[in-house]
């Protein structure tokens, strides 16, 4: 058995942003056939125990085509003053900014494998801040930065956004909460509750704005334990 979270855009029919557990049988395995199964037995647990089934796979092990669209490895936008395409992953890597380096901004140009596993990632020191194009980003709430990203990408790319709304809820099978921070799957939620609750585009305008926004939902950013170490 394992645990993983399931992130409801929905709850009860209304807007919200809920995150919760749902136990399910674990398929052991580094092959793709392995995780769908994996995929398969996470929904249909929560499919029983949260009287939903509408619920997305984000990742690149998804059976839906929106679902490998909507990973962060695939997800990509073009910045609006440099006309740079970038994908998500690549955007969040290259603008990390440690004790020791960075933001190391040519891997916006990289894929987004490449850039997740540059060895400069690894070895510069301890992780301060965010920096994209000169705009700063703290490090808490801890989701904020990579959430933007996700949603600007998403606000980018209507013929995907518009589709979120079929659903109720979002998992990523590669996301493990005990080893990570952000999530796909929480950022389409979350950008399908603000969307729900017409704060969408104000959101967006501006880093400011963005903040401001998401400071006001409660337990914003707590998407994984790691998450609680850093309150």
């Amino acid at each position: 058995m394992a645990v993983r979270p399931v992130f409801l855009a929905r709850f009860r029919e209304s807007p919200a942003l809920v995150v919760r557990t749902v136990d399910f049988t674990w398929h052991p395995g580094l092959s793709v056939s392995q995780k769908k199964k994996s995929v398969k037995s996470l929904h249909e647990a929560a499919c029983r125990e949260l009287n939903t089934c509408r619920i997305l796979e984000i990742s690149t092990k998804s059976e839906d085509d929106i679902g490998v669209a909507l990973s962060a490895f695939n997800l990509s936008f073009t910045t609006r003053k440099h006309q740079i395409r970038v994908t998500v992953e690549s955007a969040f890597q290259g603008s990390k900014v440690f004790e020791s380096g960075g933001p190391y901004t040519d891997l916006y140009t990289c894929d987004s494998k490449s850039a997740k596993i540059d060895q400069r990632i690894r070895t510069s020191g301890r992780l301060v801040a965010f920096r994209f194009f000169g705009a700063e980003w703290p490090l808490k709430p801890v989701t904020a930065f990579y959430d933007w990203l996700y949603l600007n990408a998403l606000a980018k790319n209507p013929s995907l956004s518009e589709r979120l709304s079929d659903y109720d809820g979002f998992t990523d099978i590669e996301f493990n909460p005990d080893k990570s921070l952000n999530c796909q799957a929480y950022s389409a939620a979350l950008f399908v509750f603000l969307s729900s609750n017409g704060t969408i585009d104000d959101a967006l305008a501006s880093p400011e704005a963005f903040l401001k926004t998401v400071s006001s939902i409660p337990g914003y950013g707590i998407v994984s334990n790691r998450a609680l170490d850093f309150i």
